[in-house]
């Protein structure tokens, strides 16, 4: 898949995730075979009021390129100004977020609420377009309700106004992450625009990705909870659309990715936070084992790296089989 000048490799990216796919999960999904990321979603008024939490959200680092920053708001000129903040850190392209169905967000006019008012989304996106000098995405859902599907329309809007591409989440605003992605919208949407559609909902593996490709005839997929304890979903992906055999990784290269993100997190946020955040991530690299729920109790209660590090090695014992 190809977005301005640039060329993207594989199959799958990693899809952004607020207060998930932080720079150091970014980082591991990268080194395993993910596509391109895109960072946290970050508030356009944050940013122009000099936020110090927003300006480290759009801080692109060199080894989780491509990147994009993605930025949400309901005001065309406060998210254009946002974009020129943004622009300082270099990213790779400039993502709308239309599909945020968070109430803080939507209850604001931002995120999946723009999909009730597709002219103020254009004038969104073309604001950004106009000051962005690498290209400009969107992110969107099928529409807010299952009454009000009209991610075809808004989509065709957003081509119109300088996007070069779009994502989908295969589900309304309403249904939040559950129940199945709607295909079919997904479809529609494809057949709609000339631009690049990169289909997200429901892909963890690579049978499930050949599935979204092949329901939707995407340009591209994207990963979201699929990658949470699970980074080598993108290598999986990769080698199943390929016809390549893959070798998953054992128990031990599994907590070995896990440790190196704590590390990662412990180097880029405030210790202290980094072992708060680690503990849902270390839960999530317990999902599918023996003794799973009695492991992921333990993780509410990390404190240390060493919590951690015990916490793999019982995992270990109680699955001896996966390693």
């Amino acid at each position: 898949m190809r977005i301005g000048s640039i060329d993207f490799k594989g199959f799958a990216a990693l899809a952004p995730m607020a207060g998930v796919a932080d720079r150091a999960m970014r980082e591991i999904c990268m080194r395993h075979g993910a596509s391109f990321c895109v960072g946290e979603l970050t508030s356009s008024k944050g940013v122009s009021m000099g936020d110090r939490k927003s300006a480290e959200l759009l801080f692109c680092g060199e080894d989780e390129r491509p990147a994009g920053s993605q930025l949400f708001g309901c005001d065309p000129d406060i998210m254009a100004a946002a974009a020129k903040t943004a622009l300082e850190f270099h990213p790779d392209f400039i993502d709308i977020n239309m599909g945020c169905p968070a109430p803080k967000v939507a209850g604001n006019g931002g995120g999946s609420a723009l999909m009730k008012n597709p002219v103020l989304a254009e004038k969104i996106v073309r604001a950004v377009v106009e000051v962005s000098d690498v290209p400009v995405t969107v992110k969107m859902r099928t529409g807010w309700d299952s009454l009000h599907i009209n991610a075809p329309e808004l989509a065709k809007r957003c081509e119109a106004a300088g996007a070069e591409a779009v994502t989908i989440h295969g589900r309304t605003r309403m249904q939040m992450y559950s129940p199945g992605v709607d295909y079919r919208t997904i479809a529609e949407v494809k057949k709609s625009v000339k631009i690049p559609v990169i289909a997200n909902g429901d892909v963890k593996d690579g049978k499930s990705a050949e599935n979204m490709y092949s329901l939707t005839e995407c340009d591209f997929v994207m990963v979201g909870r699929g990658a949470q304890g699970n980074p080598f979903v993108f290598e999986e992906i990769n080698a199943y659309l390929k016809g390549e055999s893959y070798d998953p990784p054992d128990l031990r290269q599994r907590f070995s990715a896990l440790l190196e993100q704590v590390e990662l997190m412990m180097k880029y946020k405030n210790p202290r936070k980094a072992m708060l955040e680690a503990r849902k991530h270390t839960a999530w690299y317990m999902q599918g084992l023996n003794s799973a729920a009695a492991l992921r109790r333990e993780c509410g209660e990390i404190k240390t790296v060493s919590d951690i590090e015990r916490i793999c090695e019982k995992a270990l014992e109680q699955n001896p089989g996966l390693w």
